[in-house]
């Protein structure tokens, strides 16, 4: 039997984000991302509406997508402009070393300097995997971000990002890392996404809640703040009993975060 006059039509949708009717995998009206999209940069699914990609936290939509090239080239675009910004930033610290009287210290803002290092040969970064030369970057941004230079971490911000991205599956270890970076940039979804990302898995990870918490305070939700605070202090005696690499490399974030907890009332 041949059926004719049926019309096969696109299925319309409501876009969560502007309301359009919207059809295909992004809305046309505002780009947000609709079911079956997938994030550009990690092809992880993304959520119908979300302005970021829960796993490595690049920007969702339709432009996003639109930017990535098949073959690769829109990828590596970033990291080449990144390793030239490197390598004038490399001539420039040479040309001050070398032209400043030699009893004045080495400046310490080198984005892959070890902290701590003793003066002399910069390392090769080339042959450094993406998760050291992301581990490096998170160290010199949170350093720079305490010492309150913030035209250093806006610099150094994106390339780390990037780092990350690269990475592929994130660790949670790695996870909190790109939430704390998000954090120092204001960007409150990227940091709940990444807690989203660790409770899912562990609802009582300490750094999971501790991220929860930061992201409800940059939404000034300060009772949800203090909620993920004292799901944190709860869960606190028994999550350390684990001794996970984590809690360790992070412990002064955790017990930080305790005395927040306790300077807001909580016992």
């Amino acid at each position: 039997m041949v059926v004719v006059g049926v019309d096969f039509a696109p299925m319309t949708t409501r876009c969560p984000s502007c309301g359009a009717d919207a059809t295909g995998k992004f809305c046309s009206s505002c780009g947000a991302p609709l079911a079956g999209a997938l994030c550009s940069n990690c092809r992880a699914p993304l959520t119908p509406g979300a302005k970021f990609c829960h796993r490595c936290g690049a920007p969702a939509g339709v432009n996003a997508a639109a930017s990535a090239s098949p073959s690769g080239v829109g990828n590596a675009l970033p990291w080449a402009v990144a390793g030239i910004a490197l390598l004038a930033l490399i001539a420039l610290a040479a040309g001050q070393r070398f032209g400043r009287p030699r009893e004045e210290p080495q400046p310490v803002d080198a984005p892959f300097a070890a902290p701590g290092a003793a003066p002399g040969r910069a390392p090769d970064i080339s042959s450094m995997s993406p998760a050291e030369r992301a581990e490096r970057l998170y160290d010199r941004i949170m350093s720079t971000a305490e010492r309150g230079k913030v035209d250093s971490v806006r610099f150094f911000l994106p390339m780390a990002m990037q780092a990350y991205a690269a990475i592929g599956d994130l660790s949670v270890d790695q996870h909190y890392d790109v939430g704390r970076l998000a954090e120092v940039g204001g960007e409150q979804a990227v940091v709940a996404a990444h807690a989203d990302s660790i409770l899912a898995k562990q609802p009582t990870h300490l750094l999971g809640l501790l991220l929860a918490s930061r992201a409800a305070g940059l939404r000034n939700d300060r009772a949800g703040a203090q909620r993920y605070l004292e799901r944190l202090a709860r869960a606190s005696s028994a999550e350390m009993r684990k001794a996970l690499p984590e809690y360790e490399l992070h412990r002064n974030d955790i017990e930080s975060a305790m005395a927040e907890y306790r300077r807001a009332g909580g016992k």
